[in-house]
């Protein structure tokens, strides 16, 4: 039962946070371990374009989601970030 629970546990953590870019409507995912708070810079797999890295401007919960408002650090642009928030 121990195993199970541990198993469990580990295989949890590694799992990526998905949610999807609002601008191009392309699935993306947030790898666990990184914080992603106002300020910082967040690498994001986008299924699309592969990796982009981003500014996080703001974020802001609505019901089970999470919007995270971000700079795209190559572009410039500005883009909605749609998270799983469960």
């Amino acid at each position: 039962m121990l195993a199970v629970v541990t198993a469990s546990i580990t295989l949890t953590q590694a799992l990526a946070w998905d949610g999807t870019n609002t601008t191009t409507g392309s699935s993306i995912e947030i790898e666990r371990g990184q914080l992603v708070r106002s300020g910082r810079t967040i690498e994001v797999y986008d299924s699309e374009r592969g990796y982009k890295e981003y500014d996080v401007d703001s974020i802001r919960r609505y019901g089970r989601s999470v919007e995270i408002e971000a700079t795209d650090t190559e572009t410039g642009e500005s883009t909605t970030l749609e998270m799983d928030g469960d």
